[in-house]
């Protein structure tokens, strides 16, 4: 299966990390860093009025779609999508399989600015900044050991991701735990109605179910519907991949979902921060 290959290529790659950058060195680079902006906070948006919320991917390919555009680049994208209203952006740092890397999240972490709304952009596009604050910044990746959640922090993430099906419970629980440590709020990501009791028994406050299996890509466009009801209201429920159009946005929407991930189609746009305002904009203004 593709994400045992890919857990397994993440696994040997980080012998090489840990001897090239103690864990040590990395706890010593995340001590004084400021507070993370919350990504929970910034998808739900407490105290304005309830609309769907994106988190806009930045990737260059992926097992299923191959190379989506391998020249993209950090300093176009993120700018468009933070002047197109998201609410946290992710980006993948997973080299072999989506051609991802650390540098690319450290890039999107600076083009963001100290953290202050006026900053989270260039000056002529400040009124699109995300309400309250700048985006949330996501470390996309296959995290299967805390030295990981030390990299995201050391290069300037929020949260992480933390896929269920990739880790067995002591696993997941001690790398949400450690998340903690480190000051980072986790999207735990679900498949299933099994996998999604496994995130709330965690007391995960972001879940996501992704409509795509990983362990065999197929589809199933209906799955974050159908298990809205499995996740208690406290939590901020993300649906992922497949969501193309404003009508699939608008689906999630009605559905009482939170926030909507969205990569590979805006990664195709000629221009990805249009395709993201068509996404999570209203026909004729105002939001989703």
């Amino acid at each position: 299966m593709i994400l045992d290959d890919i857990v397994a290529r993440t696994r040997l790659d980080l012998v090489e990390r840990k001897a090239h950058t103690p864990l040590e060195r990395l706890e010593a680079a995340v001590r004084d860093l400021p507070p993370v902006r919350s990504l929970w906070e910034a998808l739900r948006r407490p105290g304005q009025p309830a609309r769907l919320t994106a988190i806009a991917e930045f990737k260059r390919r992926s097992p299923s779609a191959g190379w989506i555009r391998q020249d993209a680049a950090i300093d176009a994208v993120i700018p468009a999508y933070v002047a197109a209203g998201a609410a946290g952006l992710s980006v993948l740092t997973d080299g072999p399989f989506f051609g991802g890397s650390l540098a690319d999240l450290t890039r999107a972490r600076a083009l963001l600015g100290d953290g202050s709304a006026d900053r989270a952009s260039p000056p002529d596009r400040r009124q699109a900044a995300a309400p309250g604050g700048r985006p949330a910044v996501l470390r996309k990746d296959f995290v299967v050991d805390a030295y990981q959640l030390a990299e995201a922090r050391a290069a300037g993430a929020d949260a992480v991701l933390l896929i269920v099906a990739a880790l067995d419970d002591r696993a997941l629980r001690g790398l949400f735990s450690a998340c903690a440590t480190f000051g980072l709020e986790a999207l735990v990501e679900t498949h299933d109605r099994q996998e999604a009791a496994r995130a709330v028994d965690l007391g995960a406050t972001i879940v996501g179910v992704n409509h795509r299996d990983l362990r065999t890509f197929t589809m199933d466009m209906d799955l974050a519907v159908r298990l809205r009801a499995e996740i208690p209201p406290g939590c901020v429920m993300v649906a992922e991949s497949g969501i193309r159009r404003p009508a699939d946005a608008r689906r999630m929407a009605e559905a009482g979902i939170d926030a909507i991930l969205v990569g590979e189609s805006l990664m195709r746009a000629t221009d990805p921060g249009a395709e993201l305002r068509a996404l999570i904009e209203r026909p004729g203004g105002g939001a989703v």
